[in-house]
């Protein structure tokens, strides 16, 4: 475990892929179940192709999702997550849960 206030910990690029706008909700999105890539598509309304599939790269390369392939044709790929994905999720849904609560409140300050 290191300082995350150090510019060399590893912690931070962790955390830097974990607070993109899209892995907090992909991976919440997978939390609830397995899902193919049209249906994250459409839960994750707004999200573009080109980065819901880097969403998805990253997020596989760091352990948190699996992406399975199954047979036929073509293919049907589903997307769900790992062990250490569960973990990130749950860590992470009471802070999506806090950004519902407030974000009217926060988003009008803005405009004061």
């Amino acid at each position: 475990m290191g300082d995350v206030f150090h510019k060399d910990c590893p912690a931070r690029e962790v955390l830097g892929h974990l607070a993109g706008r899209w892995t907090i909700l992909v991976l919440t999105a997978l939390l609830a179940e397995p899902l193919r890539y049209h249906q994250l598509r459409t839960v994750v309304a707004g999200i573009s192709d080109k980065s819901l599939a880097a969403t998805l790269r990253s997020l596989q390369q760091d352990g948190l999702v699996h992406r399975q392939v199954g047979t036929g044709q073509p293919p049907s790929v589903t997307y769900s997550v790992t062990r250490l994905g569960r973990g990130a999720a749950a860590a992470l849904d009471p802070l999506l849960q806090w950004i519902r609560a407030n974000a009217v409140e926060i988003t009008a300050r803005g405009d004061e």
